[in-house]
């Protein structure tokens, strides 16, 4: 039988090391530092991830186990004062380095987007981590509770994250859009909903020559300067060509808008879009607006799989490592899954690699085995010693 690295360790190794060193010199995370470097908290921190530990002693407990693993991992201490010393005050940019570094290798094996027109297709969102103000009084939310706000650009092409910018939660999602560069290419399509209806935003998009998709507010005031074509069968009511009216809004956004109104069989309700793309048909734009749930999704399977809702430490600075390392975990799990054209769900891949991360088995040969046959491997025998 061949030999193999851990699961674990084959996981570490699709890290871009030297760049993640960069970062460490950068943020000088290894200033005199003996044992427990910037790269052990990395792969204590992706461990916890990966198998789901809740606490600091879980962590410790679960790689004393696992204790002749380490030579592979180069990790010399795993005590949870260690864990929690350096959570606290390492600087977390190293890791939000990190999620940037894996993004970058991501991209490269992530699919194309499900519909046939080929921009790049995003949604900007924003979802809130409620947290216990008493715990983390630095993150006052309202008068009796705390959280933070964590602002996501979605990329269709492999539902991946592509920016993340976590504030705290009181700020509003349109002020942190009117702050942030994003990183969208000229052609592109953002799909918002009606939080981010900002004209003089909307305006800027439009002259980078980025379309946007979002949801009209009920109390547009605008004209009627033309008519395109409407599809019934499909469910257009009327696709209009429009300019604003409104004193301000017509200063902010003096060009020409789209508004589509459509019904929805399903919900049976009727729906008006607001957009500045003139190419694509009616209905494309209402079901570019219809994707935006995927956002939804995303922000759902995040917080019931990810160790982002409850935390290691109370430091801002502990509670920002764990978030981006958290999403670092999950951009190798999605870099895995698209390299490999793993068919199965990203929940059950996250099924396997916990029950698995400490087998020595190749990690393309891992993702064929269900979760019954990989039960019925061989476990390692441990000899226990009493003192």
């Amino acid at each position: 039988m061949a030999h193999y690295n851990t699961v674990f360790n084959q996981l570490l190794n699709m890290l871009p090391r030297h760049r993640f060193e960069s970062s460490v010199s950068e943020y000088q995370g290894d200033y005199y530092t003996k044992h427990f470097t910037s790269w052990n908290q990395l792969l204590v921190n992706l461990y916890a991830q990966a198998s789901s530990k809740d606490s600091l002693r879980d962590i410790e407990t679960g790689l004393k186990v696992q204790q002749n693993n380490w030579y592979h991992l180069g990790l010399k201490s795993a005590a949870r004062s260690t864990i929690s010393y350096a959570n606290g005050r390492r600087d977390y940019r190293i890791y939000e380095d990190t999620f940037y570094q894996t993004l970058d290798k991501c991209k490269d094996v992530t699919p194309k987007h499900r519909f046939k027109f080929k921009n790049p297709l995003y949604t900007l969102d924003a979802t809130v981590i409620d947290l216990c103000l008493s715990l983390f009084p630095w993150a006052k939310f309202r008068k009796q509770k705390g959280g933070l706000k964590l602002h996501f650009l979605l990329d269709y092409r492999g539902q991946i994250p592509s920016f993340l910018v976590i504030t705290d939660a009181k700020q509003h999602e349109m002020k942190i859009a009117r702050s942030l560069s994003l990183p969208l290419s000229w052609d592109s399509i953002l799909i918002v909903d009606k939080a981010y209806i900002d004209f003089k935003w909307l305006w800027g998009l439009h002259n980078k020559g980025i379309y946007f998709v979002s949801r009209a507010k009920s109390n547009i005031k605008y004209r009627v300067i033309g008519q395109l074509p409407a599809n019934k069968k499909k469910g257009i009511i009327s696709d209009e060509e429009i300019e604003l009216t409104g004193y301000y809004s017509k200063q902010k956004y003096p060009g020409k808008l789209r508004l589509t109104t459509y019904y929805d069989k399903e919900t049976k309700k009727t729906y008006k879009f607001l957009t500045n793309n003139f190419k694509l048909a009616a209905y494309t734009i209402t079901q570019i607006y219809k994707a935006r749930w995927d956002i939804e999704l995303f922000f759902k399977w995040i917080k019931q799989n990810l160790k982002i809702k409850t935390f290691l430490g109370t430091s801002k600075n502990a509670v920002l490592t764990q978030i981006w390392t958290a999403m670092t975990y999950y951009l190798l799990l999605a870099y895995i899954k698209y390299q490999s054209k793993y068919k199965n769900s990203l929940l059950y891949f996250t099924r396997i690699i916990r029950e698995s991360l400490f087998r020595r088995l190749d990690i393309i040969d891992l993702l064929n085995l269900s979760l019954i046959k990989l039960q019925k491997l061989k476990e390692p025998s441990y000899q226990l010693a009493l003192f």
